[in-house]
């Protein structure tokens, strides 16, 4: 598969990396599950890593959100993790771990809720999935990595038997929210948009069936609800 990058990395050793002219020849993507969670953790906590959240804020239970510190939210994700639960995906450069893209089922977040916009999934609908956050570290960004972990992340919810993906991007000169991607990754991916969420991100969808996108819903139709994580 092709790369988009403007400019790539070359590995040095570890976690450094200089700056070439693509991303890595060996770049390869793996769903993160018992056997590669050690790379997951070490991901998470390297430098600049998510470890203040392990990607648990919206996929908490009422139960787990009375005690969400970093300690409690890391069992929650590696509990989920050696159960079998799918959640996501990892890039790596040789067995370097890159980036993430968290992607899962619907029904395993119960948040954002996003009930009041017309056609977004229902929580326990068990065909579409949901993509709520990427991280990718500061010194690759702008590569094109994001891009590819969401192509690689549509293919592996379809290979998963997902019908459908939701994502919840912002504009590109949004003040927060950016951790769930842009609006015009999803665009060219093919993504159709359902309405806002909350003021500044979007309800968007990615059909994974070969189903003829839609017409748009007006875009003031429903603006979901506010009760999900901070940026």
């Amino acid at each position: 598969m092709g790369f988009d990058a403007n400019f790539a990395l070359e590995a040095t050793g570890g976690y450094g990396f200089r700056m070439t002219d693509r991303l890595p020849a060996d770049l390869t993507i793996r769903p993160v599950e018992a056997a590669t969670w050690a790379d997951f953790e070490r991901l998470f906590e390297s430098r600049g890593g998510p470890s203040y959240c392990w990607c648990m804020p919206y996929r908490a239970t009422p139960e787990e959100k009375r005690n969400l510190d970093r300690v409690t939210r890391k069992e929650g994700m590696r509990a989920r993790v050696m159960a079998g639960v799918p959640v996501g995906i990892l890039a790596y450069a040789g067995v370097e771990p890159l980036g993430w893209c968290s992607i899962a089922p619907r029904s395993t977040f119960p948040r954002p809720k996003t009930s009041a916009v017309p056609g977004a999934a229902r929580a326990d609908d068990p065909s579409v999935w949901s993509l709520t956050c990427f991280f990718v570290p500061r010194r690759l960004r702008g590569c094109g990595l994001a891009s590819r972990l969401l192509r690689e992340a549509l293919d592996y919810a379809r290979e998963q038997g997902a019908a459908a993906v939701e994502a919840y991007p912002v504009d590109p000169d949004s003040p927060s929210y950016r951790f769930g991607g842009l609006r015009p990754m999803f665009q060219a991916a093919g993504a159709r948009e359902l309405g806002p969420l909350g003021r500044r991100r979007h309800v968007v969808r990615v059909n994974l069936a070969g189903e003829s996108p839609s017409s748009q819903p007006s875009p003031t139709a429903g603006r979901g609800s506010l009760d999900d994580p901070p940026d």
